[in-house]
């Protein structure tokens, strides 16, 4: 062991006689300290009396052991795995890097010589320590110990139990109150890995031998294959009765939801069942309501575009759409809209399918086309409730369209999605589905288009030089813009991001308020003037181009924003 760590060096006084700190504060947080159990050096950083980087780099010059940058740092998932996840977490640390005398140990308190003693208890190595942020630390150890093995092992068990039982199947998995049934457990260690890895979907698909459990993460599905295809039927059944479904019909595809407690989450999951040739396929979205509803400023519009759109949505009446794929997060902007909108002096109703969030004051109506509770048929009944603006979930026919846009004629702010590709063609998908031009003339004040493209991860962040086609790309979108002196960026691929290259998204948007110009062109059904009205309309910024912006800047990749750019060429 480091022999600088023999002797317990105290934090406090420390940081105290290198006068980072008074004496009186020194105090005060060693009384909070007592309150909540935390190490002292985060109890001072969280009352801001140190910096954390401060700390940590006397830290790392007064122990002479090196300070790590978690977020960079390309650990060994399998060198991890050597210790037991519940001493890394209770210790706080990581194995980082073994070489010829020992393994390197990332420490978010390097002074607990203790913890070192029982560490190279249980390893048998020597230990050398180094200094890590705890915070990028426990990020780090939910990517480490993933559950895959963990939920490979339940499947296992589960197979064999389903193998050697004569007990009945459905009366077997319907015993909720058997809560060690390997079937629960493994559900609970699917849910809980898709959570810990911020997964959108999760897909159960059954194969000829084997069973597929994929993650959608960042928009890119990732897989774990399992032998044990037989227990594919008993998750089927188990997710069924959690939906409220029923399980003796597997020839029809059904439709459900529930809500889970994960990690002190509340995750509400929508489940949609269909049968296949090997059994029945099942996708569950996975919505996140523990934080609520983002806030305008958090869905990553740019600020000038925020302002704009703020001062379209707060008009008395009008028709604001906003367009893009399934899954570009057009709820997301929606509902952060409203989240603004929402005061005693105004009456909201949303009109959905399903609904996704529950927000407190606005009336939120959920559709029910069996029973005939059809868009069309609650609009009209919504425009006798004495809104002052409608959310209408999406525009799928010219019935529903031509009361949302009339609506918006008669002193209403209606707010709705359209399934088109750019904010240009929304207008004229409007027309296309029977709306008459003058209507949407009249009615429709702007379209927001959006997107989501993936962020490039910091751990293997990298530079990269555009290929011939990334050249042609930035040619045709560009502008007349010189590139020469932008650094480009890409991913390498690492276990921080599952070796994409890419961790987490943000939102590429245009937007478009009509004009004078757009409005006569819409009137006689002239789409090449409009056309031509909106490109040049002087605040008009394209997705591409906007994509292209996070590019130069490092944010995303030109694969991200070569990917816009064919999904509008496809128009």
């Amino acid at each position: 062991m480091n022999t600088t760590l023999q002797k317990r060096i105290r934090i406090g006084d420390l940081l105290v006689e290198k006068q980072m700190i008074s004496e009186s504060q020194l105090q005060h947080a060693l009384q909070e300290q007592k309150l909540t159990g935390r190490k002292l050096g985060a109890t001072l950083v969280e009352l801001g009396y140190v910096d954390e980087n401060a700390l940590l780099n006397l830290l790392s010059a007064q122990l002479n052991i090196p300070f790590v940058e978690l977020k960079q740092f390309r650990f060994d998932r399998e060198l991890v795995q050597r210790l037991p996840e519940t001493s890394a977490r209770r210790y706080r640390v990581i194995l980082l890097r073994e070489d010829f005398d020992g393994l390197l140990l990332g420490m978010a308190d390097p002074t607990d010589i203790f913890c070192l003693d029982e560490l190279q208890r249980v390893l048998q190595k020597n230990l050398k320590p180094a200094v890590v942020r705890e915070s990028e630390l426990l990020d780090v150890l939910d990517i480490a110990y993933t559950r895959a093995s963990e939920i490979a092992s339940l499947a296992t068990e589960l197979d064999e139990e389903l193998q050697e039982s004569a007990v009945d199947l459905a009366d077997f998995i319907s015993d909720a109150t058997d809560s060690e049934a390997p079937v629960v457990k493994l559900l609970q260690k699917i849910f809980e890995e898709a959570i810990a890895a911020k997964s959108s979907d999760i897909h159960i698909e059954p194969d000829e031998k084997v069973l597929r459990i994929r993650n959608r993460i960042d928009g890119v599905l990732l897989e774990q294959v399992m032998n044990e295809k037989r227990i594919a039927s008993a998750l089927v059944v188990r997710l069924k009765l959690m939906a409220g479904l029923d399980i003796s019909e597997k020839r029809l595809p059904q439709d459900g939801r529930f809500n889970l407690k994960v990690k002190q989450r509340n995750i509400d999951v929508r489940i949609s069942t269909m049968p296949v040739q090997f059994g029945e396929s099942v996708v569950m979205r996975l919505l996140d309501h523990t934080d609520g509803v983002l806030a305008l400023d958090k869905v990553g519009m740019p600020p000038n575009l925020i302002s704009r759109f703020r001062k379209v949505i707060t008009r008395p009446h009008g028709l604001v759409l906003v367009t893009g794929p399934t899954g570009s997060g057009k709820t997301t902007t929606l509902y952060g809209a409203l989240s603004e909108l929402n005061s005693p002096e105004k009456k909201i109703i949303t009109v959905e399918d399903p609904v996704e969030y529950r927000l407190p004051r606005i009336s939120q109506v959920q559709l029910h086309e069996k029973i005939g509770l059809t868009f069309a048929s609650v609009l009209r009944a919504t425009l006798r409730q004495d809104p002052d603006i409608l959310l209408v979930g999406e525009i799928r026919d010219a019935e529903s369209a031509e009361i949302a846009l009339r609506a918006s004629m008669t002193g209403h702010m209606v707010l709705s999605t359209l399934h088109t590709n750019d904010a240009v063609s929304s207008a004229m998908r409007l027309m296309d589905i029977g709306v008459d031009g003058y209507l949407v003339a009249a009615a429709l004040k702007a379209i927001i288009a959006q997107r989501l493209v993936r962020r490039i991860c910091n751990s293997c962040i990298q530079p990269h030089t555009p290929d011939v086609q990334e050249q042609a790309l930035l040619l045709a979108i560009g502008k007349g813009r010189d590139f020469s002196e932008v650094s480009f960026k890409r991913g390498a691929g690492c276990p921080h991001c599952h070796n994409t290259g890419y961790r987490g998204r943000l939102g590429v948007f245009e937007m478009l308020e009509l004009t004078q110009p757009m409005a006569e062109a819409l009137r006689v059904n002239d789409m090449n003037a409009f056309t031509q009205a909106a490109y040049n309309s002087p605040h008009f910024t394209t997705l591409s181009e906007s994509a292209l912006d996070y590019a130069a800047k490092g944010v995303t990749t030109l694969e991200e924003v070569m990917a816009i750019s064919a999904q509008i060429d496809e128009l």
